[in-house]
Formats: C-alpha cells, sequence, structure tokens
C-alpha cells in the first residue's frame, strides 16, 4: 500500500486530537485534505462562504470548549476567513485554521500563480497565536502539536498552518501521532498566600470575572460568600454565575454606577480580563484600592494601564479553585446586608434608567428567556438588542451567551449558531441577529437547512443600521448609508427552504419560539421594531 500524502495523513492526526468536525469548502487546492475525510469519522460541514466557516468554527468552539477547525483554500479562503480569524483573537477563541499555498518554490516570488498572495502568512500573522509555514511533511505534525498545546496552556488564540502545494502531496513514511498538550502555568504557594493576607485586612472586595475564568463560577462564588464581596462579568464572562445571585452585579461594567463600586473598593480581583475598552466603554477604570490580576497571558500582565497592581500570571480556574480552598468562613471583613443592598440598588437604578427602545428590547428579551430553556445558546451579532442583551439577558450557564465583543463584526450569529448547535445538537439554539448584519451571512441558511438543523433566527428588524443612524442623528450629522433597503425575510427563509412568521403579539412571539426548538429546519422569527405588541406597557 502506497504511503498517504501529508494531506491526507493530516486528517486521522486531527482525530487523534478530538476532532470531530470540520468547516470549509473544497477548492482545487484543498482536494488533497479531502482524501483523507472519505475514512474518517471526521464530518466535514459545507459552508457557502469562508467567512462562514470561521464563525462556525468560534461558535463550534465557544459551545463546545474545544478548537474549531477549518479547511481553507489558498489566496480568496483565506482573506475571506480573515475577519473570523480576527474576532477569535480578539475574543481568546481557539480556532485552527489549515490552508494550502502555493508551491514552495514560487513563494514570494509574484509569478501570478492561481490565488496568489505574495506573503499569505502576513496576512494572518496579526491576527493569530501564531502562523506556521510547512516546509516538510515531517514539519506539519510538529506544528499540529504547537497548536494543541498553544490552546490548551495559554490564552486561547486562532492558529493558522498554511501547507504548500508540493509538501502536501509529500508521502509520510512515519503515521503521526497525537501527544499530551502541555498544561496551563499555575499560581505558586506565594502568590496564594499573598491575596489571602490581602483580603484578611480588606473590607470592602469586589470581583471582575472575565473570559479567562467563566468555567471557574462555582469557586468564584465560594470565595464571594466568604467575602461579601460583590461579583460582575465581563460580556465573555456572562454565565459563570447564576444571574439572580444576590452579590451579582451582572454584566454591567459599563455603567457608572458599577465603576464607582469598584473605584472605592479596598481590594479587586481582576480574573481572565483584558479590562479592555470593549468591556468597559472607557478608556479605563479607576481604582482607589489594590487591584489584583490574575491572568494566563504574561504579555497582558505588562500593561501598565494600573499603578497599584499585583500581578498573578495563572490559569485563573486553578487560582481561584486554590484560594477558595485557603479561605475561611472566618476570613469575611465586609458586611453581606451592605453588599446585598449596594447590588439590588444598583440593578434598580439600571432598569428605571431605561428609554423607550430600551424598554422594548427588554420585553423581547423577558419573552425570549422564559420560552428557552435556561441551558439554550443564544449567539448574537451586533446590533441594538444584542448590546441591552449583553446586559439585561438572564444568564446562569457559561458559555451560553456568544457575543463578538472585541472586534465587533457584522454577520456574526447566524454561523455561530450552526456551529454551536453541531457542538450540542441537544441544546436549543438562537441566532439574535439584526436586520443589517442578518443579511452579512445570510447564505449559510443554506448550511443550516441541508443538515436540519433547528436554528432561532430572532431577526430585530428596524429597516436600518439602527445604532449608526442613532449616533449620527446625535451627533446632527445627516443620516446617510443608514436605511437600506430590506428584502422580504418570509420570502427569504422559504426559498432557503426554512420556516418563517412574523409574530403580532407577546402571546406569538413566544408560540413561534417554542415552535421553532422542535422544527426539522431553522425558522426565521422577524421581530419590528415599530410592532403595536411593543408599544403597548
Amino acid at each position: 500500500m502506497n504511503n498517504p500524502s501529508c494531506g491526507q495523513a493530516l486528517v486521522p492526526l486531527l482525530e487523534s486530537y478530538g476532532v470531530k468536525h470540520v468547516f470549509g469548502i473544497p477548492g482545487v487546492h484543498t482536494t488533497e485534505l479531502y482524501r483523507g475525510l472519505g475514512d474518517s469519522k471526521i464530518k466535514h460541514i459545507l459552508v457557502r462562504h469562508e467567512q462562514g466557516a470561521g464563525f462556525m468554527a468560534d461558535g463550534y468552539a465557544r459551545a463546545s470548549g474545544e478548537p474549531g477547525v477549518c479547511f481553507i483554500i489558498t489566496g480568496p479562503g483565506m482573506t475571506n476567513i480573515a475577519t473570523p480569524i480576527g474576532q477569535a483573537f480578539s475574543d481568546s477563541v481557539p480556532m485552527l485554521v489549515i490552508s494550502t499555498v502555493n508551491e514552495s518554490h514560487v513563494l514570494g516570488k509574484g509569478y501570478g500563480r492561481l490565488h496568489e498572495i505574495t506573503d499569505q502568512a502576513a496576512v494572518t500573522r496579526p491576527l493569530t497565536g501564531f502562523t506556521h509555514t510547512v516546509r516538510d511533511a515531517s514539519d506539519l505534525q510538529i506544528a499540529i502539536h504547537r497548536a494543541f498545546d498553544a490552546f490548551n496552556s495559554k490564552r486561547p488564540r486562532p492558529v493558522h498552518i498554511e501547507i504548500p502545494l508540493d509538501v502536501i502531496m509529500q508521502p509520510v513514511t512515519k503515521s503521526y501521532a497525537s501527544k499530551i498538550p502541555v498544561q496551563p502555568v499555575q499560581a505558586n504557594e506565594q502568590d496564594i498566600d499573598r491575596v489571602t493576607d490581602l483580603t484578611n485586612k480588606a473590607k470592602q472586595i469586589a470581583i471582575i470575572i472575565g473570559g479567562g475564568a467563566r468555567l471557574a463560577g462555582e469557586s468564584i462564588v465560594g470565595i464571594a460568600e466568604k467575602l461579601n464581596a460583590v461579583m460582575v462579568t465581563t460580556i465573555a464572562g456572562k454565565g459563570a454565575v447564576a444571574d439572580d445571585h444576590p452579590l451579582y452585579l451582572g454584566t454591567t461594567l459599563p455603567q457608572s454606577a458599577t465603576q464607582d463600586l469598584l473605584k472605592k473598593a479596598d481590594v479587586v480581583l481582576s480574573l481572565g480580563s483584558e479590562l479592555a475598552e470593549t468591556d468597559v466603554w472607557r478608556e479605563q477604570l479607576k481604582f482607589d484600592g489594590i487591584l489584583v490580576r490574575v491572568d494566563i497571558d504574561p504579555d497582558e500582565l505588562e500593561d501598565d494601564r494600573f499603578s497599584d497592581c499585583i500581578k498573578i500570571e495563572s490559569d485563573a480556574k486553578s487560582f481561584v479553585e486554590r484560594l477558595n480552598a485557603t479561605l475561611s468562613d472566618a476570613n469575611s471583613q465586609g458586611e453581606l446586608e451592605i453588599s446585598q443592598q449596594c447590588v439590588a440598588s444598583i440593578r434598580h437604578e439600571l432598569v428605571e434608567a431605561d428609554d423607550d427602545l430600551r424598554k422594548k428590547h427588554r420585553k423581547v428579551l423577558e419573552i425570549v428567556r422564559d420560552a428557552l430553556p435556561a441551558d439554550a445558546i443564544v449567539a448574537t451579532d451586533m446590533t441594538q438588542i444584542a448590546y441591552a442583551g449583553n446586559e439585561i439577558f438572564p444568564t446562569s450557564v457559561s458559555d451560553r451567551w456568544l457575543h463578538p465583543i472585541g472586534y465587533g463584526t457584522l454577520g456574526y450569529a447566524l454561523p455561530a449558531a450552526i456551529g454551536a448547535k453541531l457542538a450540542r445538537p441537544k441544546t436549543p439554539v438562537a441566532a439574535l441577529v439584526g436586520d443589517a448584519g442578518f443579511l452579512f451571512t445570510v447564505q449559510e441558511l443554506a448550511t443550516a437547512a441541508e443538515h436540519e438543523l433547528p436554528i432561532i433566527v430572532l431577526l430585530w428588524n428596524n429597516d436600518s443600521l439602527g445604532q449608526i443612524r442613532d449616533d449620527m442623528e446625535a451627533k446632527n450629522i445627516p443620516p446617510i448609508g443608514v436605511k437600506g433597503r430590506n428584502p422580504d425575510f418570509m420570502a427569504l427563509a422559504d426559498a432557503f427552504g426554512c420556516d418563517a412568521i412574523q409574530p403580532n403579539s407577546a402571546e406569538g412571539l413566544t408560540k413561534a419560539i417554542k415552535a421553532a426548538i422542535q422544527a426539522n429546519a431553522p425558522t426565521i422569527i422577524e421581530i419590528r421594531e415599530d410592532a403595536e405588541f411593543l408599544e403597548q406597557g
């Protein structure tokens, strides 16, 4: 029997690392990758655009905790997927993008070969944890090992591995094999003792839960209850703590009341968060007390924005587990009742501050929350109702609210929902989209329909780029280019073989959501911003 080619041998190697799905579109330069899929348990998901492949891999990774994998062609395939790679980089999502590239002897020479980019690796290098060009068949196994080591032991970032067309055809004389990934770095005993002593002396403590600590909720709650500490999550950390916990302020970092509370705290524990602009929507938070930053990313700890700061390089989950085990109830210094009253007061203020549009958003989100099971996944787009949902949609299970935070790209929700549904086929999955963003990746309805995925597409329709329209009008700028003509979404759904409905009452919306969960195809539920039932109190 002939030895397998490099491309063919890659597939069982991925399978040995637990890969179950690959997203992509076969092309003239990737056929050798597909040769190995014929005898594999890995399921290939045909997308309709490489951007869809990247967002599906992103949603798959967030919902499953495993890296999403894509097979992408040289040139246009790579430029098409660059946006999802950037989104995954910004939001610390593990994604493995495997592409081809032109033959080794022509790289960088500009001969005008098919799909040629003068330096394809340069396209993805700023968007990835690392980009690797395979120079020999034996080098591919090393690159894959390096990727899975990074996914497991470092801050998750997308990885791009490109294989020249001559290398992908090279025979492999020794089978590729996986290895046990490197474990993440953990805090030392001195770090744990230092934070324990610090919290013993503090009277007012707050905890910021970022995406790097989203799976450590149980231990974080234990710490908060021992210290009477108020908890708040970033959008990436949403779901780490039960939404109704009396010490939990929700995902309210952008609110001035929450920022004032953090400023006045004696000690603030920041767990696995960049504390970035898109977390707080101001240049940076201010702290009168001591900030303790726990992060797996050493580059993040080099941040010099915060002067009085204790920096601990560690996986956040292992850190809080050990800290929780060290603390006892006797460590409590704060007043529980005061902390709980503070949380209740701020939550009440936020509801009272709702303007007319946010009241509509809140009404729809409450209906959606009541109609969906508690563990349902909602993938969202960059749209006003999702911005409201970041704060006010109750989520008590981690990795159930998927939002394109840092990079902020349109078109994320539908393909991310598809990826999430493939990762968790028994869990109801919804995509919360605006009319403009939906059209960025609407073609992926074909993928969802082909696989009979009952994705619930909650389409908020205001016939415009609503946020930009409102911003322009607030600045006395003519609202140019923000009110495009929309298609008939009901007819569009039918053309893709999907169900569709435009409910005209709260009861109708509830009924539509419950029916969509049981369907055997995607359902578009169009909710118009000017619907009469949203005008009612």
